[in-house]
């Protein structure tokens, strides 16, 4: 007899099977939103609680001299948590907000936007529109009770007690992506160092968050602390820093340099303290802070002078002559040359046929009065006889090597270190590079020649040349350049304390010194002497650039024989380096070492701070502009 009870026992197995499924199911999802989903957890917690982050101050910011830069003031977000939102009036919330209704759709359009929101949650706080001033927050706070899901939260903005310094300080932005992926610190909508000291001593100057946790009651309205803040957190203010930068000095420089398109650097030889350091042309701290931020950055972005490029470290150019003084201290170290040695100039290197020219002066001449009169012949005559050292070095790719690791030492070809983000490290040629160039290894001193006397590939920063001049000021040794003197609560760190040497013997410096003492009162840069009030030394240079006009340089150091400061100036397209960066170097080191400029030089004082000196672009701009503007004018005539 057939059993026909079988099927239906299947398929009570079948169906049991199903069921037991979806309860697994089901109870995978239950586990799934009650203990792994983040949403959940924070949909759940936020019935609860609320947490509210406490932003620290960032550190203050003080010049060498105790005077205040850059400090904070309050500021306000709107936060708004979307799942507590209930009808409130919306045209109130606007007025409060000074904003009108499609203001508001906007805000709450690109708050909802996961593309410009990423992270956007309905159950977290979101920012809404931020940095309400003082007044604007007390409108608000008066009325919060009227709309839910609304709160504020407390930060504050950088604020700069003087136009200055602008590329130094740096300025603070949203915080990206990135940052965020890198550094568990940050979270959406904080803010971050984005250049300068803000960025490069960013974890000195953030701080540590807090954080206060509120309870709410089952209608989501905030009833106080929770456990009368036993899990509070209090912020700790960011650490203040004190720069090594003097902002009068730093005033005075930026003063100077109005109109033009350079650099100065200061630095103080014992230390490795940068005491200014002005890029022209710069801006005002306070244009990148403030509601007012991205309009502002754009206009900087797209100013043909380029204000947000630092020079003074990421503006490479040819030294020219203020690289004489490095050379003659490479041939003396190598024994290519010595105090006596002399070769001839008749305007001109002879071997190549006069070229490159010379001006007049003595002939046959030694180092002294080469580095004196700036003599083009002599310092072509010697990086020859160096490559072509067949005694010493095995072949001019040797020799070059050599050159090449004595010039690293003192400071070109890399980065300084300087403690400030964006640097570059300028270009010392190698022999690789050459041997690429011209496609074979038999290329020689004469193929290069131009190499000698600053020019050709050799490219430096203002920075560079100013910690030169601190080497040759202290006889062969230097500190890292550095723009942070102290950290409050912190030691400064000891790679701009220790001691580096040049490792060039200090005999060959004190040539060097008296050659460019010698400059000063009888050479290329006699408008700097200063005697009997100030010793100094210098070495003009006259930049060649393919882009226009020459570009005027300076560098130097005083006292002579106890220096408290050395310099470099650079004046694009200013023509010879005693045209222009002399004179500014002048004032800038009287301005330093006598606190005043004396009267006999307050005429050149008013000469430099009104001369006009722009690159050709940059002049032919101003004039189409110029131009614009009369024709603008003219219409507006007719048209009345």
């Amino acid at each position: 007899m057939v059993n026909t009870n079988k099927p239906y026992a299947k398929r009570k197995y079948i169906i049991a099977s199903i069921v037991l499924v979806v309860v697994l199911v089901y109870i995978g999802q239950l586990f799934n939103l009650q203990i792994l989903s983040p949403e959940y957890r924070n949909f759940a917690d936020s019935n609860a609680f609320f947490r509210k982050t406490l932003y620290p101050a960032r550190g203050s910011i003080y010049d060498r001299n105790g005077k205040l830069v850059v400090f904070n003031q309050p500021t306000y977000d709107v936060m708004m948590v979307v799942r507590e939102m209930k009808q409130f009036d919306t045209l109130d919330f606007c007025h409060t907000l000074n904003i009108d209704i499609e203001q508001f759709r906007q805000l709450d359009n690109d708050m909802r936007d996961r593309r410009k929101n990423p992270g956007y949650s309905s159950y977290t706080p979101q920012i809404f529109k931020s940095q309400l001033d003082v007044k604007e927050y007390g409108l608000l706070q008066e009325k919060l009770y009227k709309f839910p899901g609304i709160y504020i939260q407390n930060r504050t903005e950088r604020q700069y007690n003087f136009p200055n310094m602008g590329l130094i300080l740096g300025y603070v932005g949203i915080v990206d992506k990135n940052k965020m992926d890198a550094d568990p610190y940050y979270a959406r909508n904080d803010y971050v160092g984005k250049s300068g000291i803000e960025l490069s001593h960013e974890e000195d100057l953030r701080g540590e968050k807090g954080v206060e946790v509120l309870l709410r009651d089952a209608h989501g309205r905030i009833q106080g602390k929770y456990r009368d803040g036993e899990f509070d957190k209090s912020p700790v203010s960011g650490r203040d820093l004190t720069l090594s930068i003097d902002i009068n000095l730093q005033a005075y420089g930026e003063y100077l340099m109005r109109n033009k398109v350079g650099s100065i650097v200061m630095i103080e030889p014992k230390t490795g303290e940068i005491l200014c350091m002005v890029a022209a042309p710069s801006y005002d701290p306070s244009m990148l802070t403030g509601k007012d931020f991205v309009q502002n950055y754009l206009k900087l972005e797209q100013n043909p002078y380029k204000p947000l490029l630092n020079r003074s470290i990421a503006g490479m150019y040819p030294p020219g002559s203020t690289f004489k003084p490095a050379q003659g201290l490479v041939f003396l170290q190598e024994g290519i040359i010595t105090p006596e040695t002399r070769y001839s100039c008749y305007g001109g290197y002879p071997p190549l046929g006069g070229r490159p020219g010379c001006h007049g002066h003595a002939s046959p001449t030694a180092l002294q009065y080469a580095l004196t009169t700036s003599c083009n012949s002599f310092f072509c005559y010697g990086l020859n006889a160096m490559l072509s050292n067949r005694t010493k070095y095995n072949s001019t790719i040797d020799a070059l090597e050599v050159w090449k690791k004595h010039m690293v030492d003192l400071s070109f070809g890399y980065k300084t270190g300087v403690d400030l983000p964006s640097e570059k490290g300028g270009f010392i040629p190698t022999s690789r590079f050459y041997s690429n160039a011209f496609k074979n290894d038999r290329w020689n001193a004469h193929n290069i020649i131009s190499i000698a006397i600053g020019q050709g590939e050799v490219l430096t920063t203002p920075l560079q040349l100013a910690n030169l001049s601190a080497i040759i000021a202290n006889r062969g040794y230097y500190y890292k350049p550095h723009v942070v003197k102290a950290r409050k609560g912190a030691p400064l760190d000891t790679l701009y304390t220790n001691r580096r040497e040049s490792n060039i013997s200090r005999e060959h410096f004190e040539l060097t010194v008296a050659g460019m003492a010698d400059a000063v009162t009888n050479g290329t840069c006699r408008q700097i002497n200063m005697e009997p009030y100030i010793t100094v030394c210098g070495k003009t240079g006259t930049s060649e650039n393919p882009h226009g006009e020459d570009h005027s340089l300076f560098i130097g150091f005083a006292p002579k024989d106890d220096p408290k400061v050395a310099i470099a100036v650079i004046v694009e397209t200013g023509g010879y380096g005693a045209t222009n960066a002399v004179p500014i170097a002048r004032l800038m080191i009287q301005k330093y070492l006598m606190g005043e400029i004396m009267p006999q030089d307050q005429f050149l004082e008013n000469i430099m701070a009104s001369r006009v000196i722009l690159p050709y672009i940059y002049r032919r701009n101003a004039l189409i502009q110029h131009i614009d503007s009369i024709v603008t004018q003219e219409r507006n005539v007719q048209r009345n």
